[in-house]
């Protein structure tokens, strides 16, 4: 049921560390991609996948990973993704509406969840590094990079009030919570 895998899909950053994920996984989820709605089907991104540790380590090094978490730097090795798709637009072809990529990411990210794993949007990105450490050709914008692996912690999600903390939290035992507003506080009408 599609909302079992809505509510699975959360965003975890922290993964098992040797639980691999194989390439034909990645293209797997990337089809999945492919196939989803473009605007004027004009059909902009290309991917860049990484699955073996040496290309992880560059990857990874080009993130920052959770805002609302500052003393937090993010993984470690142990916990690492095993697993990236660097979701890139071709400039040549332009995207139509803006909202391409965030589609193909909603989507490998269901793909993911539905083959057990999990994943995480990431936007927090030095450009420049990533375009140079993956000799990303200039023809193409890094918009994204999807983080992949098997997912080693536990998202709660809590409804809170209008007016309350929004911000994503941990607690002592390392919970990872996300407050969500209610339902009856986003339908406007």
């Amino acid at each position: 049921m599609i909302k079992e895998l809505i509510v699975k899909n959360r965003s975890y950053r922290r993964f098992y560390g040797d639980s691999p994920i194989s390439r034909d996984t990645l293209v797997q989820l990337v089809d999945l991609a492919r196939l989803t709605a473009s605007g004027a089907n004009k059909q902009p991104l290309k991917y860049l996948l990484s699955c073996d540790k040496s290309t992880n380590d560059k990857v990874f090094a080009t993130l920052g990973w959770a805002g609302y978490l500052t003393d937090w730097p993010g993984p470690v090795e142990s916990e690492r993704p095993t697993g990236y798709v660097v979701v890139l637009m071709d400039k040549k072809i332009q995207m139509a509406g803006g909202a391409d990529h965030g589609i193909a990411a909603q989507s490998i990210l269901l793909g993911a969840v539905e083959m057990g794993l999990g994943g995480c949007l990431i936007g927090s990105i030095n450009k420049p590094q990533l375009q140079a450490a993956m000799n990303i050709p200039e023809q193409y914008e890094i918009m994204l990079v999807i983080a992949l692996g098997k997912p080693k912690e536990e998202v709660i999600i809590e409804e809170i009030e209008n007016g309350q903390d929004i911000k994503y939290w941990r607690d002592e035992n390392q919970l990872h919570h996300v407050p969500k507003r209610k339902l009856k506080d986003i339908i406007i009408q």
